[in-house]
Parts: C-alpha cells; structure tokens; sequence
C-alpha cells in the first residue's frame, strides 16, 4: 500500500484536537464495550465508539481486525450467525438495541444494511425496491411506485431502469445491483446506514458513484463504511476508526488519524507500514 496524500495538520495540540472532537458531534449510536464470540473465538474485544449523526464513521484495519464483526451488531446480524454471542450494549438514540422486548424488523428498518458484494433478490428491479415497504404494510400502488422513484433516484440509478423496472435484477451490471441494493436499503427509510465493503467487486467508475452517493446521503443519514482503501476512508469520511486484532485502537477525526494519531500502530497502518 503507498502511503497516504499529505493532509494540512490540525491545530492546536492532540489533546486539544480531541477535546473538539468529542463535544462537536452528536451520537446516534453508540456501541459500550462490545465484545463478540464465535464459539470459543474471541472476535471482538471491548469495543467502545460513538457514530455521529449524520456524518460518515469509516471503519479501518487490516483484515481479520473486527471491522466486519462491528458492522454486524448495530443491525442484530449476529442473532443469525450460529455460535455467536455478543456481550455490552449497542445504543440507538440512546435505547439499547438488544433490550427485552425489542422488535428485531424494528431495528433492522432504522438500521439498514449493504453488504460487500452485490446480494439483490431474483426478481425484478422493481420488487427488489419494494420488498422491506411491502414487509411494513405497505400495499397502494401509487405509493409504491413513488418508493421505487425516489429510492432509486437516491441511489442515481433511476435513469438507467426507469423504462426496464420489470427486468430481472440479476441482469443488471455489477454497480447496478449495488446501487439497486442500496435503494432497496433506502426503501423502508432508515435512519442509520451500514456499508460493508460495498464498492470492493466494483470498478474504479462504479466505486466513484458509491463514494459520491455516501457523501449525499450523509445529508439526511448516519454512515458506517467499512474499507481496506485507505484513500476511500479519506475522501469521503468524516471519522475513521482503527481496528487491529479485534480491538479499536484509536477512533477521531479524518485529518488527526491521518497526519497525527496518537497510537504508533495506527501511524504504521495508515502510511502503508502493514496491512
């Protein structure tokens, strides 16, 4: 890996760099020493990270660190992964997700998911778009079809499909299935958003559109990105958070992690040192 762009310092020293950080933003989810189990594997050990609203938090690490295993709880996907155990709490607006008597469909609608490879359904690109609306009651036509439209104008695919909504959606390229994953994502209105991975199958001009997407939808959204691309997780975030051996090493903001994080093994990773 090369190292990364030369970025401008920020001011003041680290400590003062990290006061600002953390009274300047307002946390949608906050995860309190989380740790994950696989059977007798330790994956994930006392994690501790607030996701800011509206802004986009990039999850960074080698491979085999914990990224994937993070991104999983905020949407409750361990409840389906045998032999998994997750232990701490995971908060949304402030309300722990795994409280008894929680709705999981109620979690997963206000947190939504795009996984690493393209994953639509076969059907067409049409009920692909409405099958979460469909799940919460909804039945009328008319506002089904404005689902699709604005979802897949959210996700800039609409002029692409918009005179072939009853094509297989498995016949779309492979940036077209993301970005139709991603509104498919969008259609039950959700309030965070987690992407894993979701432009590592795709070419360098599919992977723009994705990056362009996330920096609009963090308008209106809470953004978790998991990447290897050390430029991505510097174009489009906001807060990256460093991963290594199933631990958060370090997490603030893009221009301190890049040019002064606090942990040498941070600094190593970020200029291409390993991973």
């Amino acid at each position: 890996m090369t190292a990364t762009p030369t970025m401008e310092r920020p001011s003041g020293t680290v400590a003062s760099v990290e006061r600002r950080e953390l009274h300047s933003t307002t946390g949608k989810m906050q995860a309190q020493d989380v740790s994950v189990h696989y059977g007798r594997s330790h994956a994930l050990r006392g994690v501790s990270l607030d996701l800011a609203e509206r802004e986009i938090t990039a999850l960074i690490g080698p491979s085999g660190c914990g990224k994937s295993t993070v991104i999983r709880a905020p949407n409750r996907v361990h409840d389906v992964l045998p032999n998994a155990r997750v232990t701490g709490s995971v908060l949304l607006d402030g309300a722990d997700i795994h409280r008894p008597g929680i709705e999981v469909t109620d979690v997963r609608r206000r947190v939504g998911m795009v996984f690493q490879r393209p994953n639509p359904f076969p059907r067409s690109v049409f009920e692909n778009v409405v099958y979460g609306p469909r799940i919460h009651g909804v039945r009328r036509r008319a506002e089904l079809d404005e689902i699709v439209e604005r979802c897949l104008r959210a996700a800039a695919l609409w002029e692409e499909v918009k005179d072939a909504l009853q094509k297989s959606a498995l016949d779309l390229s492979g940036g077209q299935q993301q970005r139709l994953c991603l509104a498919r994502a969008l259609a039950v209105d959700p309030e965070v958003l987690l992407m894993d991975e979701p432009c590592s199958a795709l070419d360098p001009v599919s992977t723009a559109r994705i990056e362009e997407l996330m920096r609009q939808l963090r308008e209106r959204y809470t953004l978790v990105l998991v990447t290897h691309n050390m430029h991505q997780a510097l174009r489009v975030s906001q807060k990256p958070a460093f991963f290594l051996l199933g631990e958060l090493v370090e997490a603030g903001r893009t221009s301190r992690i890049f040019e002064a994080p606090t942990d040498r093994r941070t600094a190593d990773y970020v200029q291409g040192k390993f991973g």
